[in-house]
């Protein structure tokens, strides 16, 4: 429905700067339509002059209502997406309880972070392999004095 409005606002628009055009002013500044030859003889230029005066004003009141039931649309659409409609739909959102829900929710790779995988040594062996598996076995250390 907005795209028919549009166009036909366009339309109008187009027909008024036309009308507009053609008047001749008082200083003959962009008049195009001349004197008595004007609408081809048909009309004195008086009767020019009205004819065109009343076109344009009709073309006008045409485009400000067309402006006006434009801006009412868009005002009802508006509604429907207002900011306190969104405000007041996530404040009924249910809230995040546990302190795991809220450190998942700020960084969901935690976890993926706390079970890394060890890779092997460049000799193949893992490293757990290269860690003294008995106490027995590790190296001493002296006391110090």
């Amino acid at each position: 429905m907005e795209t028919v409005i549009i166009v036909t606002l366009l339309i109008i628009t187009l027909a008024m700067i036309g009308v507009i055009l053609i008047q001749r002013s008082e200083g003959g500044g962009l008049g195009i339509g001349g004197g008595s030859s004007s609408m081809g003889g048909l009309m004195t230029s008086r009767g020019t002059k009205d004819f065109l005066t009343r076109t344009t004003a009709i073309l006008a009141a045409l485009f400000m209502g067309l402006c006006l039931i434009l801006t009412i649309l868009a005002t009802q659409q508006s509604r429907k997406n207002s900011l306190l409609t969104t405000l007041a739909n996530e404040a009924e959102a249910p809230a995040v309880n546990s302190q795991a829900e809220i450190d998942s929710a700020l960084n969901p790779n935690a976890k993926e972070k706390n079970k890394a995988v060890v890779a092997p040594a460049a000799g193949g062996a893992d490293l757990q392999d290269a860690a003294p598996k008995d106490k027995s076995s590790a190296p001493a250390k002296a006391p110090v004095a």
